[in-house]
């Protein structure tokens, strides 16, 4: 239906004197015409003072509220034990401190949320008004007059012919910035070089993860395996599950016989040979060997090395052979390393650089 055909009922009135400013009325000539805005409807907090003020109280319960949760955000974080967990249903066992402060801070952020929205949506004013746009481009006049400004201001400040004073503002406006910069190294210690060294040392002995206890070449069987950790490296300890990242090992008894790699079976000892458990595709800890072939293989990706040769990929995506450590015996007859890994153990290191 066109606007020529509306039954004149359906059109708005016209108000010349409206509180909102003079409402046109389509017609012929223009009937795209803006129709105003409709008339205001009172809220309830606006005829009734009780309302109000039930509102009011609201407002300031919802900010209360906010105040309460900050001072239960700061208790938490000095009360609660970093090491303490509790259950919560259905998220299982999470740590208690996490979960105080995620609860105090989410409750004091919602209700200072909560309040604002409520104050506005019923006690500030909600009345439209429309006002009329200025021209936002200036008028040639006043474009002549900044430019001259502009042309004055540098004049008297001598920009041109300081320079001296010119080549050091530049330079201070420069360097200012690195100051925040800077300020990133409190985001965290830097990584230096730890990626590249792991708790093997000279003379560190060879524990048995199962039973805690030094190994002696007498304890590893020939095509059984293994897993050791550096001697000192208890589970208790608070970077135990860094470390152990890095320096769990595979330790495996094959005939120096069936040996292929000339430097492992230097590294070894009457045929005990010891890698890096970290797989080099993306960590994960390697536990499957199988006897006949010399072979370990990968649990999650199936990456397979050859322990007979190096420990070199021979089958998946891993990126690189296994390190190997360095390995002999001490003068009370328990195996040791002699040194730390040649090179650093996990995954995609090169590629992290």
């Amino acid at each position: 239906m066109s606007s020529q055909e509306t039954p004149q009922e359906n059109l708005p009135a016209e108000r010349a004197d409206d509180e909102h400013g003079a409402v046109a009325v389509p017609g012929e000539k223009d009937p795209f015409a803006d129709p105003g805005l409709p008339p205001h409807e009172h809220r309830i907090q606006d005829i009734d003072e009780r309302a109000a003020k039930r509102s009011e109280r609201t407002v300031a319960l919802l900010f209360t509220l906010s105040m309460l949760s900050t001072v239960a955000f700061i208790a938490a974080f000095v009360a609660i034990p970093v090491d303490k967990s509790i259950y919560v249903f259905p998220l299982g066992r999470i740590s208690a401190l996490n979960f105080a402060l995620g609860m105090t801070l989410g409750v004091a952020l919602f209700a200072i949320g909560a309040g604002a929205v409520h104050w506005a949506r019923t006690l500030m004013s909600d009345v439209e008004l429309a006002d009329e746009r200025h021209a936002i481009e200036a008028t040639p006049e006043v474009k002549a007059k900044v430019m001259e400004d502009f042309r004055q201001g540098a004049k008297e400040s001598a920009l041109g012919r300081r320079k001296l004073i010119r080549n050091t503002m530049f330079g201070a406006l420069a360097l200012f910035p690195l100051s925040g910069v800077v300020l990133l190294r409190d985001l965290g210690p830097l990584p230096e070089d730890k990626l590249r060294h792991t708790l093997w040392r000279k003379g560190k002995l060879l524990v048995n993860m199962n039973t805690d206890e030094p190994l002696r070449p007498s304890d590893v069987a020939v095509g059984s395996l293994t897993f050791a950790k550096p001697e000192g490296l208890e589970e208790h300890d608070h970077d135990f599950q860094n470390e152990i990242a890095k320096s769990a090992l595979m330790i495996v008894r094959i005939q120096p016989d069936d040996i292929k790699d000339k430097q492992e079976l230097e590294w070894s000892h009457q045929g005990i040979v010891a890698y890096s458990k970290i797989c080099t595709h993306v960590g994960c800890p390697i536990s499957l060997y199988e006897q006949q072939t010399h072979h370990v293989l990968c649990p999650c990706h199936q990456s397979t090395f050859d322990l007979s040769d190096g420990a070199r990929v021979i089958f998946g995506p891993a990126g690189h052979a296994l390190p190997q450590l360095r390995i002999g015996v001490n003068d009370e007859g328990y195996l040791e390393a002699l040194g730390d890994f040649e090179e650093p153990v996990g995954p995609a290191f090169w590629e992290r650089g």
